[in-house]
């Protein structure tokens, strides 16, 4: 069925992966999965999907065209775990007079002498994220009206670009109280919109220079306003909304005094709400998705197709509690009347209610929910998070099949007993069967892989 090295250079393990299958047909299956899932990480490739949208000094998108040699000067801000791709695309494609990026890979680097780098903290925000946060703020003020400040967004910019109302400990706590709590990540951002200066469209009050957003989504149904928590686009979300939440997941009195202080003085208009539709401020802001979830789950679908498997893509808004899902989209995948070489494509941002402590994320325990499942069966399932790191984990996600569970119960590993702890990546860890590919400078949430 074909072969591609891509998977080589995506997985460190690559190898082993392959080889823990116990027959040459699971072998090739699990080969097939780490080929797909590379497929998928190259179709949202961050330095290509923005160079790839340049003609000249023209950014061309597919509603419009946009001609950067009219202003005066180009600026480049940047936060997200795609945001050095991305921003050296821009970099190599237009003279950048000054820039700012943050970013969560320390090794990155950007090849412009004009670009300062910040190394922001993520899932939780660091005084590296507030610190890069006021350098954009200044970069911003800098600007005048016939200026043009190329903004870069992807995954991860929430915690990353960070500019809080609250102190930064109350507001680390806030939101891992959130995540542990199976919030999604709307309303995880909602919170992070109402504690923040530059979040829910306020960033762009701070200068008079248009605004061109390229933006890597990594939430499901590409909503602008949940991206980074939307710092350049309108917010519909209210301080009464974020307390509600608080409230939903009994957590508001579990908060600091003093968020609950800020989101109460918000609700009785003591503090601007963020930016609304109506605000003439957008008038010169521009933002355009460059890449998504649904573009990865396209480059997975067209390699299953090149690889021989009748390929069907379920969907790229795949939400809810990992463990149940998994299961869920085995028994629709068994429902399906397909040949014996079917391959199910999904994609989507999968929730975890943390009950224990243990280490991983929505990934390992998608695929960790479905071991008992399909065992004995000949399917093989992964789930793949793009940007490298799922959860609290060194993984990146984890593939099983039909005989993960025989191999499991020979190490007295029961997949219950794990699933309990939410410590799926000690399950795969020792099954060496999770994924290990370092940061990939990407993210667009999840991709789900099911070979029958």
């Amino acid at each position: 069925m074909g072969n591609n090295p891509l998977g080589t250079m995506v997985f460190q393990n690559y190898h082993e992966l392959i080889s823990n299958g116990a027959t040459p047909i699971l072998q090739q299956k699990r080969k097939d999965v780490l080929e797909m899932c590379a497929a998928a990480l190259d179709a949202v490739h961050p330095y290509r999907v923005v160079k790839d949208l340049f003609q000249g000094s023209q950014m061309v998108f597919p509603s419009e065209t946009v001609d950067l040699s009219t202003f005066d000067h180009l600026y480049l801000v940047g936060f997200g775990k795609a945001s050095v791709g991305m921003g050296q695309a821009i970099c190599d494609a237009v003279p950048i007079q000054k820039g700012v990026v943050i970013t969560n890979d320390s090794s990155a680097k950007l090849t412009a002498d004009s670009v300062e780098i910040f190394f922001g903290g993520h899932p939780l925000p660091n005084e590296q994220s507030i610190k890069g946060a006021d350098a954009i703020i200044e970069l911003f003020g800098h600007c005048t009206d016939n200026d043009c400040v190329i903004v870069v967004i992807s995954g991860g910019g929430s915690s990353l670009f960070c500019k809080p109302r609250v102190a930064l400990s109350d507001l680390q706590n806030t939101i891992d109280l959130l995540l542990r709590s199976g919030a999604t990540i709307n309303e995880v951002n909602t919170i992070r919109k109402h504690l923040s200066f530059v979040k829910g469209g306020l960033l762009v009050q701070q200068t008079k220079a248009v605004v061109l957003s390229l933006i890597i989504s990594d939430v499901v149904n590409d909503s602008l306003s949940s991206i980074a928590s939307g710092p350049t686009v309108p917010d519909s979300s209210t301080f009464s909304d974020a307390i509600d939440i608080l409230n939903r997941y009994g957590l508001w009195r579990k908060v600091s005094e003093q968020v609950r202080f800020i989101l109460d003085d918000g609700r009785k208009g003591r503090i601007p709400e963020t930016l609304k539709d109506e605000d003439p401020v957008f008038q010169k802001v521009f933002n355009f998705i460059v890449a998504n979830n649904e573009r990865a789950c396209q480059g997975a679908f067209h390699k299953a197709e090149e690889l021989g498997y009748e390929a069907t893509l379920l969907t790229t808004a795949l939400t809810g509690e990992a463990k149940d899902l998994s299961r869920y989209m085995v028994t629709r995948a068994r429902k399906s009347l397909t040949r014996n070489t079917a391959a199910f494509v999904s994609g989507g941002e999968p929730t975890v209610t943390m009950q224990g402590s243990g280490l991983g994320g929505r990934s390992q325990e998608y695929v960790l929910g479905c071991v008992e499942a399909i065992a004995g069966s000949g399917m093989v399932i992964a789930s793949f998070a793009t940007d490298g790191a799922d959860g609290n984990s060194v993984a990146a996600g984890a593939i099983a099949d039909g005989y993960t569970l025989a191999r499991a119960k020979k190490k007295h590993l029961l997949p219950a007993d794990f699933l309990k702890e939410n410590n799926s990546n000690a399950f795969f860890s020792q099954l060496g069967d999770a994924f290990l590919t370092g940061l990939t400078g990407t993210n667009v949430t999840d991709i789900q892989i099911l070979l029958q």
